[in-house]
């Protein structure tokens, strides 16, 4: 009988400015293309304004080998409640599987909690199932909000009577 490889341990902390590049090739293994100018300008926004965000890596041997990026959003269409809202969630494909991810879920949780925040919010496209299934497996739900866009090049000729 073999025996089960222990489990790597995983140490969560708080993210660093010099954590740029690592983030920046994680999340390229996902979305397919560099966003460093929006992960630098979310580092920067923690840096200047720490009661605004929650962002927290977790490392394997020392390595960055996940991250998570979230802002506090006060109040939105008339809402008066708070929440953290998570913008990027990316673990290393050669680390996924590992409970990066789950570690990173437990710290952004107990620190929303910590500053009373009541919930968590994220958006996921329909077609992202593996992203979707983490997140139903940590516990996240349908909201009753939608999200509803609209292409701005489309004219807006619409009679405001009809509206």
């Amino acid at each position: 009988m073999t025996p089960t490889p222990a489990a790597p341990e995983i140490r969560v902390r708080a993210l660093r400015t010099d954590d740029l590049d690592r983030l920046v090739a994680i999340d390229r293994a996902h979305a397919g293309r560099s966003r460093r100018r929006f992960l630098a300008k979310r580092l920067e926004m923690h840096a200047e304004c720490p009661a605004e965000s929650l962002q927290f890596g977790a490392e394997v041997g020392g390595r960055l080998a996940g991250f998570v990026l979230a802002r506090v959003q006060r109040g939105e269409f008339g809402r008066t409640d708070s929440s953290a809202v998570i913008d990027v969630l990316g673990v290393d494909p050669a680390s996924r599987g590992q409970g990066c991810g789950r570690a990173l879920m437990e710290a952004i949780t107990t620190e929303a909690r910590a500053r009373g925040l009541p919930r968590l919010h994220s958006q996921a496209d329909w077609t992202m199932g593996d992203l979707l299934r983490f997140f139903a497996g940590a516990g996240f739900e349908l909201s009753s909000r939608l999200v509803i866009e609209r292409p701005v090049a489309l004219p807006f000729d619409e009679n405001p009577d009809e509206i």
